[in-house]
């Protein structure tokens, strides 16, 4: 399985990022889009911190075999291919008794600079935040050093780090992965609602 070197910074301003990005002489590779995904898993998937996801990033569709070995710059483990319909990509998993757990939105935009990717991400409930990935620790740390960001900040993980720091009320077991959908412009699911 290929190891993934990144790390998030949250509730960031993207307009601000954008500025440095250009200022560093980044490459926008792919402007803000839409992207849907279906999170496929069950209960051996869980056990092992992974999942199966189908993507739609507008201009491709991905398999992918994600799963967190633990939470640190390269605890992400991926296998990745490209496949040509979403919808029936879906239904084959669901057809071999892996249905989809959730249908999610996001957006996301692309930039890329020395090796590096860097995505601007937006989700729905959740502050706005970058990730930066490259080919190894020093690289990220370099780039997030040139971005301005401070190493401590950094977050490691899916998106559910990004929500557990907003959400701190959040346990390990709530996840946006147990909402049916999750879509921009609708309310505040009760998960995310503070108990207290």
């Amino acid at each position: 399985m290929k190891t993934e070197y990144e790390a998030k910074f949250i509730r960031i301003n993207h307009d601000e990022i954008r500025q440095k990005l250009k200022d560093i002489g980044a490459t926008l590779h792919h402007p803000m889009r839409l992207m849907r995904r279906a999170i496929i898993e069950n209960e051996e998937l869980k056990k092992k911190d992974a999942f199966l996801r189908v993507r739609d990033e507008g201009d491709k569709i991905t398999l992918t075999y994600k799963q967190f070995s633990n939470l640190s710059v390269d605890g992400a483990k991926e296998h990745e291919i490209i496949v040509n319909d979403f919808n029936e990509t879906v239904s084959l998993f669901a057809a071999s008794g892996l249905p989809h757990r959730s249908i999610q939105e996001s957006k996301r935009e692309t930039w890329t600079y020395d090796h590096a990717e860097v995505v601007l991400d937006e989700w729905p409930w959740l502050d706005p935040y970058i990730e930066i990935e490259a080919d190894s620790e020093e690289a990220v740390k370099k780039l997030a050093s040139e971005l301005g960001f401070d190493w401590n900040d950094a977050v490691f993980g899916d998106v559910m780090a990004a929500y557990r720091a907003q959400y701190p009320h959040l346990s390990e077991k709530d996840t946006v992965g147990n909402l049916p959908i999750v879509r921009f412009g609708d309310p505040l699911p009760d998960l995310l609602k503070d108990k207290v």
